[in-house]
Order: C-alpha cells, then structure tokens, then sequence
C-alpha cells in the first residue's frame, strides 16, 4: 500500500487527506481494525518513535499514551507494586507481563489527560496488554505486531471499530524531512540525537553521584521530551513519567505544570485518596475525576451536600493543604528534564517541591551560575547536556 486515504484532515472541512511517502515507496504500515484519522496518525508516528527509543536506551519494553501529538504518560515495562496497582485501576489483574506494565504506568500517570489516549507499544502487543487497554477509553495503538489473542480482544473493541496499527519495525525514514507550512516547504535534518549515558556526562554541580536508576529516568525524560509539543519539561521516577509540562510559553510555567501533575500522582498514593470509598457502578472515568478534584483546590465540587452523596458511600474529610504538603514531602528521588535551558532559579525551586534530586538540561543560559547555585543549595545533581530538544 502506497497510500492511505483519511476522512479528513485535523478537521472534518480539512478535505482531501491522505497519508503517503514521498518518494513513492509502500507505506510501513497495515490497518489491521478501524479507520483511524489524520490526528491518531499523527499520533501513532511520534509514539512509535519515543516508545521505540525507550526500548532501546532502556533494554525494557516501552510503552506511551498520546493525546494531541504529545505524550500524557510514557513508561519501560518495571513490576507494579500493590500502591501503583490500587491508583491505575490494576489490582484485580494479577501479575502483568512487562509491556502491560509500561502502558499501566504510561495510562496511569496522568489519568486525565490519558483518556481518549493513542497508544504505542515497544513490542508485540500481548493478551495482558490488550485486556488492559479494552477496559480503557482509547482511540486506538500502534505496535510491530500483535498475538493473535491480543488482536482477537482488541478487534472487539468499539463494536470493531477500534484502531490497530501494526508498523514494521525495521523501517527507516529518509534523513531528511519537510513539512508545509501557507504553501511554503520546510527542509531539515531529522531528529536523530542519541539519548544515553554519554549526554549525561556533563555533571555541573557538587554533588555528582548519578546512580544507574537515576541516568535510566533521565534519559526516559529526554527521550519523552524529543517528542512532546515545545516547550516542555518531564518529570521521571522508577521508570516512568509522571509529570509532563507541554506546549506552554514560559519555561516556568512547563515547571509548574508538570510539578503539579507529578504532585497529583502521588497524592493519589496517599492513605487518604486510597480510602476513598466509591457507590458501587460508578465509572473509571468519574473515579479519576472525583480524585482530580478531591485532591485539588476545588474539592467542594465533590464534597458539597448533595454532590458527594453521587459519588462516595461515606463522605470524606477535606484533604487539607497541611496534610497534602506533608504528604508530598515525602516524595524524592525525581528526576525532570528539560528540553531547552532553565533561564531562571524560579524552575529549581519548583522542581525541589516535587522531590528532584537529579536534573539534565541543555545550559546555555546568561543565569546558568544562579541555576547552579540553587541546585548546590539543595544537594541536587544537574547535568548539562549540551542539546536542545525543540519539537514542533
């Protein structure tokens, strides 16, 4: 197949819309159920090269979950532990193979965000994996390949509507890409900067001990971040993203906003959001909302007369911010990385609030002793990688 003929482009009047290489050759892909759309494209393209690079930086499988061309959630396939299990909605599962694991942590995350997720998957997607990904709102996934279990579970889904894409993984794009912008192409190199220990050598602070968990993390941020809408800034712990700031103007507001996203899941660690007590039949989805809310500013909306008694079966105290902050203190051990340089110390203040020990960021700023220097206030590790990692 040579070409693809889609619906429509990003939009339903965006007509025609097709996808197709340029220089004529068979398209690296088979649509083995449904129809998927110019966006899942899109979507599929950039996870199946962030879950692919994880693999190969990490040894592990690797898996991501995509929304509007950036990732919610990315992961490498480590054992869940009984916590991790409770918060993804896992625990009633068993013992997961490695890749169901690594889209566990990628979905779970940032469940919020995740929801209506494009999935991309390392390897062979297994029966684990897809009897995960059916009990989840998705819009479809990409993988090299599927059991024929795992397809069977997944054809079924969406009345046989649900997307699946197998890619072939020895496939290698030319080195050089386009793109058109008002009628006016785009030449560049791609994107091929190698993710690994040898970019992380540049230790600027005291402290310099990176220990091997510690360089895995950072470089699953990096590796995140090549394929997250600039500018944007990940935080990574035990093998997985929990954090990410995409897309926003100010360095510092990417900081806030995947801190805050990191804060939010392990919150959702904390003995007082894993009491909560649901009414039997309520959905994954008002769950995970009910628990944004709950542990957010707005907790009311949810514990308001009249409205708690729609989603608990016994009303729950307020979580305060004494007991939240408290909680979040015991948090440590992040790692964040950064796709262009910090500018300001605003963003390791941040950061130090979220328990970052360990940073890699390109440096480069007029400020970079001031950054230096609040890291050595807080016995952080920060590597200076040299590399910029803008996507648009």
């Amino acid at each position: 197949m040579k070409e693809l003929e889609l619906k429509y482009g990003c939009n339903p009047n965006q007509k025609p819309s097709r996808i197709y290489v340029a220089d004529g050759s068979e398209l690296p892909i088979t649509v083995l159920s449904g129809k998927p759309g110019y966006i899942n494209f899109l979507d599929a393209f950039n996870g199946w090269q962030l879950v692919k690079e994880l693999k190969e930086a990490s040894g592990l499988p690797a898996a991501t979950s995509f929304k509007h061309v950036s990732p919610a959630g990315a992961a490498v396939g480590l054992p869940l532990d009984d916590t991790l299990k409770k918060i993804y909605w896992v625990e009633d599962m068993g013992e997961l193979s490695p890749l169901a694991c690594a889209y566990a942590r990628a979905r779970g995350a940032d469940r919020m965000s995740s929801f209506g997720d494009f999935i991309a998957l390392s390897d062979i997607c297994d029966k684990d994996t897809a009897s995960l990904i059916k009990r989840e709102v998705s819009d479809g996934v990409i993988a090299p390949g599927y059991t024929e279990e795992a397809l069977e579970i997944l054809k079924a889904k969406k009345k046989g509507n649900y997307n699946v894409i197998q890619i072939d993984p020895a496939y290698r794009p030319a080195p050089l890409e386009h793109k058109e912008v008002y009628g006016i192409t785009f030449e560049q190199g791609r994107q091929e900067l190698p993710i690994n220990d040898e970019l992380l050598s540049k230790v600027v602070t005291e402290n310099k001990e990176l220990s091997p968990e510690a360089k895995r993390d950072l470089k699953i941020s990096l590796i995140t971040l090549k394929y997250t809408q600039s500018n944007s800034v990940c935080f990574v712990k035990d093998g997985q993203a929990i954090g990410i700031g995409a897309g926003q103007q100010s360095r510092v507001h990417c900081t806030r906003l995947a801190g805050q996203k990191a804060d939010n899941w392990f919150l959702r660690q904390s003995p007082k959001v894993l009491g909560l007590q649901f009414v039997e039949g309520i959905g994954r989805a008002d769950r995970d909302n009910a628990i944004d809310v709950y542990i957010g500013n707005e907790y009311m909306d949810v514990l308001a007369e009249g409205a708690w008694q729609r989603i608990f079966k016994v009303k729950p105290e307020v979580f305060t911010e004494e007991e939240k902050r408290a909680w979040l203190n015991r948090m440590s051990d992040v790692t964040v990385g950064s796709d262009a340089f910090f500018p300001f110390s605003d963003n390791i203040e941040r950061a130090k609030k979220s328990g970052v020990k360990y940073i890699a960021q390109p440096g480069g700023s007029v400020r970079d002793d001031l950054v230096i220097e609040t890291c050595n206030k807080y016995g952080m590790v920060m590597a200076f990688t040299g590399i910029r990692l803008f996507h648009h």
